[in-house]
């Protein structure tokens, strides 16, 4: 791992020992998030199969008994029939927040006062066949709506979960480690920088004794000069 560009001084070792120790507490923080939201998101994408399985086996029925009528009916009958829709809805958008994402949350009321009240056309000339799609219809909208609700929060969480995912191996696969190889070349850098600081006091120290020792024997021997001079 190359190291960070940096100049190794112990300032600079004080800075990224804190940004080693934040880093290293968010990559704990960001992989607990990444574990939580693999769990909702898995849980998400199961109630997103499940929905989608009973939309489509109540889409069928209502498909097979539309043919049915359209079999029975003549086309200009069918048309007239579902021209003017009786029922109507007023659909509601709010959010909900899923580990820190807001994921879409539909709900509606109808405009009717009575929501029992689905059919647009009267009995005489329809089949019983078209009673049972319009009436399927009205049963699985709900569910039609959870589907989408189910299918925006599955994607959500993915693309949140993959984010989060990169930022959890960006942190353990580069930046931490690029932390970790500068700090220890910066610490290298200063104990070698204080063993050549303290070699150099040494060889100083040992430059003064030295010439403490000359200045003493210069001393003694003008002192003995001065005693032989007399």
């Amino acid at each position: 791992m190359e190291r960070m560009n940096v100049n190794p001084t112990r300032m600079m070792l004080t800075q990224l020992k804190r940004r080693h120790k934040t880093a290293v507490r968010g990559h704990k923080l960001l992989k607990d998030k990444r574990d939580e939201l693999m769990k909702e998101f898995l849980e998400q994408a199961r109630e997103n199969g499940r929905l989608r399985q009973e939309v489509e086996r109540k889409l069928k029925d209502v498909y097979e008994n539309f043919t049915k009528a359209s079999a029975v009916m003549s086309a200009e009958v069918m048309e007239e029939s579902l021209m003017l829709p009786k029922q109507g809805v007023n659909l509601e958008v709010k959010t909900k927040n899923i580990m820190s994402v807001d994921v879409p949350d539909f709900s509606f009321t109808t405009t009717a006062s009575d929501e029992s009240d689905i059919y647009p056309y009267g009995f005489v000339r329809t089949t019983g066949e078209l009673d049972n799609a319009i009436s399927y219809l009205s049963e699985i909208f709900p569910l039609m709506l959870q589907l989408a609700a189910s299918e925006k929060q599955t994607s959500l969480l993915a693309a949140e979960l993959e984010k989060t995912r990169r930022r959890v191996n960006a942190l353990e696969y580069v930046m931490i480690p690029q932390l970790e190889v500068t700090i220890r070349y910066i610490r290298m850098k200063l104990d070698e920088d204080e063993r050549g600081n303290l070699t150099r006091l040494m060889k100083v120290k040992d430059m003064m004794l030295e010439e403490e020792m000359e200045k003493k024997r210069q001393r003694s021997q003008e002192a003995i000069e001065r005693y032989m001079a007399q």
